[in-house]
């Protein structure tokens, strides 16, 4: 009868154990890698080729930062999703958990890593001054810009770059732009005398098919792009880390800069 009392008080007890633990679960379910399972959601700003613009049908997200979503996404065992998003409220957006990530031309700073998480770099740049051709521009660098009108992308490194220049003196006349496609349309139109960007749109713009610019000053290549994340989201930092060394031994990044850009822009950053 003992016995039979205690084995009902032991089964009760695990009973009673058992709901409570069920109870708790979902509570203590792990969060997954990414905001929503089986995807990478990454934040970009279409807009800024040869990184990130749309294809000729004007809705497919194409270029270098894209393919290379893609290429870690598939590492990663994820499918790709892209969340366009305007620049002045990008960095917002991965903090308040709109998207996993920023792959998006973003230049790794000091500054920035106070706030973000910030991957390994993946790419370098530099900031270049163009002007259109034939324009007669005598300024051969953004301290000799006296007079002129510079335009360049609001928020980005080459207006910080430019405010710098304007606080000791240079007396030019800024022009931010809410996209870097607006700034080589106005100067295309004869409507602002210079525009201040990175190297890597130069590119794009200067190609043979589009020979309307030339590059009047190129600074040194001390900017380097990497992935920005949620401050504190270090697990999907280690994972994007080691698919972008992964990516960087097979060759693949420097292939890809050689398809973007004519030449390596990777090696050196790594």
């Amino acid at each position: 009868m003992k016995l039979k009392t205690i084995i009902c008080l032991i089964l009760a007890f695990l009973i009673v154990v058992g709901i409570a633990f069920m109870t708790r679960q979902p509570r203590q379910k792990p969060h997954g890698l990414t905001i929503k399972e089986g995807e990478l959601t990454v934040g970009v700003e279409i807009g800024y080729p040869p990184m990130e613009y749309l294809d000729t049908d004007g809705k497919t997200p194409v270029g270098f930062d894209v393919e290379l979503a893609h290429r870690l996404a598939e590492k990663l065992g994820l499918k790709t999703v892209f969340v366009d998003t305007a620049w002045d409220g990008i960095f917002d957006g991965v903090e308040i958990g709109r998207y996993d990530c920023i792959i998006s031309s973003i230049t790794y700073t000091d500054e920035r890593l106070k706030i973000h998480n910030f991957t390994k770099p993946y790419i370098g740049t530099a900031q270049v001054m163009i002007a259109l051709k034939g324009a007669h521009v005598d300024a051969r660098s953004p301290e000799e810009t006296a007079g002129l009108s510079v335009a360049f992308q609001g928020e980005t490194v080459s207006q910080r770059y430019m405010e710098k220049l304007a606080a000791q003196g240079v007396d030019f006349v800024p022009l931010a732009y809410d996209k870097i496609l607006n700034c080589f349309e106005e100067l295309r139109l004869g409507r602002v005398d210079t525009i201040l960007c990175d190297t890597l749109v130069a590119s794009f713009y200067l190609s043979p098919d589009n020979s309307d610019f030339e590059i009047i000053w190129l600074g040194p290549s001390d900017e380097i792009f990497a992935i920005c994340l949620k401050k504190g989201n270090d697990a999907l930092t280690e994972a994007l880390d080691k698919a972008l060394d992964e990516l960087y031994a097979e060759g693949i990044l420097a292939k890809m800069s050689w398809d973007y850009f004519n030449r390596d822009m990777v090696s050196s950053v790594r």
